[in-house]
């Protein structure tokens, strides 16, 4: 298809890839969804603690095999390797990575219940606490995000994937930089733009920009270390 025709097939394609997606990511973490949302409309005091509580303890089991496999479906966009529907995919991935994921997932989630404590007491002491550990929640979220990038494109034991994921965020400040922005840009569009955003597109978009910019890295890398041979 060419022309008009084939510009609008292409566009609608690329909708649907981000939607349904979006959609498989939410339904995947349907319990954490749910009470968020309870927590977010509840008027009991309280209830932002027991929602972070919950979260904690269920962000290992659904959060990061969920989030794993979305972003190993927009690998297969990226690398034109659409093979079977997008929810056969999504579920395969799930089911491949779910052990790494998990076992990832669980040191991940202690150091964002600890970033999260500290910078919740720390950052009323003063402005510099607090400019502080908002960038190290920053450096976090960036080595959070490299860690499904670096899960989706390589077979890797969990103790490799947390330390490449590490030294990627660490060594590479233009890919920081697009993850960190990117990303900052989107949520705070689907939080203070259209609320159609949020449970059609922003997960999704979010791991198509940031492995995008992973991959980009990763053929520069390649592409120099042939030129060295």
């Amino acid at each position: 298809m060419r022309g008009l025709m084939g510009g609008l097939y292409a566009v609608s394609e690329w909708i649907m890839r981000f939607a349904v997606t979006n959609i498989l990511w939410l339904f995947f973490n349907f319990p954490i969804v749910l009470i968020g949302l309870n927590a977010l409309y509840a008027e009991q005091p309280g209830s932002g603690v027991f929602a972070l509580i919950v979260f904690s303890v269920l962000a290992p089991f659904l959060f990061f095999p969920s989030t794993a496999a979305m972003f190993s479906s927009a690998r297969d966009w990226i690398l034109h390797r659409e093979g079977s529907s997008l929810i056969r995919s999504f579920w395969k991935y799930y089911k491949d990575n779910y052990k790494n994921s998990m076992l990832g997932g669980l040191l991940l989630t202690v150091l964002w219940i600890v970033w999260a404590v500290d910078y919740n007491y720390l950052s009323n002491v003063n402005i510099i606490f607090m400019f502080a550990f908002f960038i190290m929640g920053v450096i976090l979220f960036v080595y959070t995000i490299n860690f499904f990038s670096v899960m989706a494109h390589y077979h890797m034991k969990v103790r490799m994937i947390l330390k490449n994921s590490l030294l990627i965020t660490l060594g590479s400040p233009l890919l920081f930089l697009t993850i960190a922005i990117g990303s900052g840009m989107i949520l705070y569009v689907s939080i203070n733009g259209p609320m159609f955003l949020i449970p059609f597109f922003t997960g999704s978009l979010i791991a198509f920009i940031s492995f995008s910019a992973f991959y980009r890295l990763y053929l520069k890398l390649t592409q120099g270390a042939d030129k060295q041979k």
